[in-house]
C-alpha cells in the first residue's frame, strides 16, 4: 500500500511580481498566479487523483491556490487544514524589501548568504533549517501517517516550507536542496510506502 503526497507551491503572488522578500506577509495571488493555480488543478484531475486530505499554511497566497486548486477538480465542501507549520520562511527584517535594495543595504553577498545558506538566517528571521525545525514535525505528526495508511494528500504551501518536506523526503544534503528550484503553481507528486519513505517520484 502506498499513500500519494501532492506538494503545490503557491501561484505567484503580488510581492513575488514586484521581487519583494514576502516570508510571513500576507499578498495575495496575481491573475498569472490565479492561472497557475487553476493549471494545477487541472492537470491533478487529468491525472485521476483524488485527494483524501488537504492542508495548507496560514497565508492567503497558499489559501487561494488551495481553493482555486480545487474548484478545478470539482471538489467542494471538504475541510481544508490551515496551519503556520506550512508557512513560508519567516524573511525577519527582509520582510518587504525590494531584493535590489537588500543588496544595496546589506551588500550582494550579505544577502546571498541569506537567501541561500542552509543554516544562516536574516536578521529577526529564520533560516532554511529554522523552517524546516517547525516544518518537518508537522509533516511527521499530521501527514504521514494518513500517507502510511494509503491515503492522497494534498499540501499547498510555500517555496521553502515545501524544500524542507522535498528534502527529507528524497534524503537530499543541504546544498542539493538549496540548489532546488520549485516553481509557483507547479505539483511535485510523490508514492510514499507504507513504511513512510519514498516510493516513486510521479510525473504528471
Amino acid at each position: 500500500m502506498t499513500g500519494t503526497l501532492i506538494l503545490v507551491r503557491h501561484g505567484q503572488s503580488d510581492w513575488n511580481l514586484k521581487n519583494l522578500f514576502t516570508g510571513w506577509r500576507n499578498p495575495d495571488l496575481t491573475e498569472q498566479g490565479q492561472g497557475e493555480a487553476r493549471a494545477t488543478g487541472r492537470a491533478l484531475k487529468g491525472a485521476g487523483i483524488v485527494p483524501d486530505l488537504f492542508y495548507t499554511s496560514a497565508l492567503r497566497r497558499a489559501q487561494h491556490t488551495l481553493d482555486l486548486i480545487l474548484e478545478e477538480m470539482g471538489i467542494l465542501n471538504v475541510t481544508i487544514t490551515r496551519n503556520v507549520a506550512l508557512n513560508e520562511r519567516d524573511y525577519g527584517d527582509l520582510s518587504g524589501l525590494n531584493k535590489d535594495d537588500a543588496r544595496a543595504k546589506w551588500g550582494e553577498e550579505q544577502v546571498l548568504v541569506w537567501r541561500r545558506s542552509f543554516d544562516v538566517p536574516p536578521p529577526g528571521g529564520e533560516s532554511l533549517k529554522d523552517t524546516a525545525a517547525r516544518t518537518l514535525p508537522y509533516y511527521e505528526a499530521e501527514i504521514l501517517p494518513a500517507l502510511k495508511a494509503g491515503k492522497t494528500v494534498l499540501v499547498a504551501a510555500h517555496g521553502n516550507s515545501l524544500r524542507a518536506l522535498v528534502m527529507a523526503i528524497e534524503g537530499l544534503t543541504p546544498d542539493e536542496i538549496l540548489a532546488r528550484e520549485i516553481g509557483t503553481g507547479e505539483p511535485t507528486v510523490y508514492k510514499i510506502g507504507a513504511d513512510g519513505t519514498l516510493a516513486e517520484r510521479v510525473t504528471l
